[in-house]
């Protein structure tokens, strides 16, 4: 891939939501069958050479060790069991409902069984129905998930350089199957004590200072394709600081800020890498600057915290 992509919203958006959807039935099967992490580093996708991976889980409930990968050079799903059996089936002209169900049949064939408590869409309009009554979103255009695979691939690649500049906590670059984005979260020391009415996913995902930085395709209130940041709790001034490069922008988002990169803008860049990754930096020392966070502890040339070794290698 010599140039990125162009990846406007409009012209696969029935095909990314019906992949969301996809994304959040296998997602489900993920949260079920794997062993709680903390900030529920769990749940979330991990990238793979061909698409996208629960990683293995089950083991501890009476199932055989699996994994689901979605592949998005080939457009298929695979189930795969440790003892070497796997199914393999096209991810194109089905619906959500005849990908559950052909999905959870081929689970119980491998003598896979999954307990999920809400077998329905999380956060979506159509939350309220469950995937197995979804015959209205069926839209896969492989141009477009191509074209997807081709960008998160290459946003993911940025996250790992960016999260190597970072020698404290954080999160693997991971993809979230319930807001579709990349993300790789750093973590600060200070313990945040949310009120009890506070939702447990919001509780444990956010129990500490965080400044996350990822990249989403788009969605009704941003129509675009974006790199975004953001600091929780956020720092009284966020949105005053300056953001590099030009372009970027803080917009009010949810009573907080987000600060925005338009994609198509990092895609025109004459180096649209170090574009990102400046940005990406800005966004950082904003909040976590103004967080009081120390920076030059924190600090991490090339992925390297050994103090014997060269980063220029010489």
């Amino acid at each position: 891939m010599t140039t990125l992509p162009t990846m406007p919203l409009a012209d696969w958006r029935e095909s990314k939501e019906t992949l969301h959807r996809f994304l959040q039935l296998v997602g489900k099967i993920r949260l079920a069958s794997s062993a709680r992490r903390n900030h529920w580093w769990n749940v979330p996708y991990h990238l793979t050479g061909r698409g996208l991976t629960t990683r293995p889980m089950g083991g501890r409930d009476g199932n055989p060790i699996f994994t689901i990968d979605f592949d998005f050079v080939a457009h298929e799903l695979q189930v795969a069991v440790v003892d070497g059996r796997a199914v393999r089936f096209p991810l194109v002209g089905r619906s959500v409902a005849a990908l559950h169900a052909v999905l959870h049949r081929t689970l119980c064939e491998l003598g896979i069984h999954v307990e999920i408590a809400h077998d329905a869409p999380f956060d979506l309009p159509d939350a309220s129905r469950p995937f197995a009554d979804d015959t209205e979103h069926g839209s896969y255009d492989p141009v477009g998930v191509t074209r997807y695979w081709q960008v998160l691939s290459w946003v993911n690649l940025v996250l790992e350089e960016f999260s190597g500049r970072f020698a404290g906590k954080i999160s693997p670059v991971h993809v979230f199957w319930h807001t579709m984005d990349v993300a790789a979260t750093r973590f600060g020391d200070r313990v945040v004590d949310h009120p009890i009415q506070v939702d447990p996913v919001t509780r444990e995902a956010y129990s500490r200072e965080v400044v996350s930085a990822g990249f989403w395709f788009g969605d009704e209130s941003t129509p675009h394709p974006a790199f975004y940041s953001y600091t929780s709790p956020e720092p009284d001034g966020l949105a005053d600081r300056p953001l590099q490069p030009d372009g970027a922008e803080w917009l009010p988002r949810n009573g907080s800020h987000l600060a925005v990169l338009g994609y198509e803008q990092v895609r025109l860049a004459d180096d649209p890498r170090a574009a990102a990754l400046a940005f990406y930096e800005s966004t950082y020392r904003a909040g976590a600057g103004l967080a009081g966070w120390d920076l030059d502890r924190y600090a991490c040339e090339d992925g390297i915290t050994d103090p014997c070794l060269n980063p220029a290698g010489t």
